[in-house]
């Protein structure tokens, strides 16, 4: 049996309490690995809300070097204003981490829990919203990803509500002028209810994009058959960021997955760099943090294609960074 915490989740998850085993099971039978078969109705497409807020001369960026990750957030955060800049009392947020894999977290495939518990505790808190929600579509069952990450309890015991993918939450959404994200179904219901969107992703090597950080991170609001993606890595990541402007991003590079991304598999694959950034622009967080890869920004195609597009700029340095290191 499971401890009361861990019983809350699953009823919460599942709709009604049941051993591990029977939830795994249940989970199972809902979850499609090949996504929701989704076909657009007329009028039924939709378009993801714009949750990017003006900037004007406040900060855009900053980068913590600290071996604590909640630690670092919170003087992430602070230095570009505290959570209270970006969510405002009454706000529903929804915080998308990377849960693609059932895999515990020491392994650095999926966004780390305490991590994700701590924004979701300064939402709450500090931003005195009204609801957060946690939510993503994983490659791995949803339930088994949310569980062996430990992203499902951290989030359920910091004060969210953890959303599974149903089909009935997907619509079909095209991007304009995209080549590729044309009447794809997307996990948009959690979107269209929210008022602030987070992103929480870790630094990670990738076998066909090379990166896997900010902008790949929206991968897991697609549905459908979406490896066929692959065959077009950079387009898709580059028409992913103009599909979904965040409030704000949260990059994880305390711990590196510096080989075998994005599934890994040994600690390894992993390298410490003992830092996280804080950025309302993902183009830019993403062109600062590719180093930790031994890459530059102009390495990786999709970089270019997104700041080509509107969605931010490879050019970090223009934002002016604010940096802060922290010692214990």
């Amino acid at each position: 049996m499971t401890d009361p915490g861990r019983r809350r989740f699953l009823k919460r998850l599942c709709g009604a309490s049941m051993t591990c085993g029977g939830a795994a099971a249940l989970a199972y039978v809902l979850y499609d690995p090949e996504g929701p078969k989704i076909m657009p109705e007329a009028g039924s497409r939709a378009e993801v809300p714009d949750f990017s807020i003006k900037s004007g001369d406040r900060p855009v960026m900053s980068i913590v070097k600290s071996s604590d990750r909640v630690a670092a957030v919170d003087k992430a955060i602070d230095l570009l204003g505290g959570m209270e800049r970006f969510v405002k009392p009454g706000d529903r947020v929804l915080i998308k981490p990377n849960v693609a894999f059932a895999s515990p977290p020491a392994l650095g495939a999926t966004s780390r829990p305490e991590l994700v518990a701590e924004v979701v505790r300064l939402c709450l808190a500090r931003g005195r919203a009204r609801q957060v929600c946690v939510t993503d579509n994983p490659i791995n069952d949803p339930l088994s990803c949310f569980s062996l990450s430990g992203i499902g309890r951290a989030a359920e015991e910091a004060g969210a509500a953890v959303v599974l993918p149903r089909r009935h939450l997907f619509r079909p959404v095209t991007v304009g002028g995209a080549k590729l994200i044309r009447d794809w179904p997307v996990l948009f219901e959690p979107l269209a209810k929210a008022d602030k969107l987070i992103g929480i992703a870790a630094v990670k090597d990738h076998s066909r994009s090379a990166a896997s950080m900010c902008m790949k991170n929206w991968y897991g609001l697609l549905g459908g058959r979406r490896s066929v993606f692959h065959q077009d890595i950079n387009t898709i990541i580059a028409e992913l960021a103009v599909m979904v402007r965040p409030t704000l991003m949260i990059l994880d590079a305390v711990e590196v997955m510096a080989a075998n991304g994005p599934t890994g598999g040994s600690v390894r694959d992993l390298k410490r760099a003992d830092t996280l950034i804080a950025s309302c622009d993902q183009v830019a967080a993403d062109s600062y943090a590719c180093s930790f890869l031994g890459l530059k920004s102009g390495q990786l195609r999709y970089l270019a294609a997104a700041a080509e597009k509107g969605a931010g700029t490879t050019d970090y340095e223009s934002h002016n960074p604010l940096y802060a290191e922290l010692t214990f």
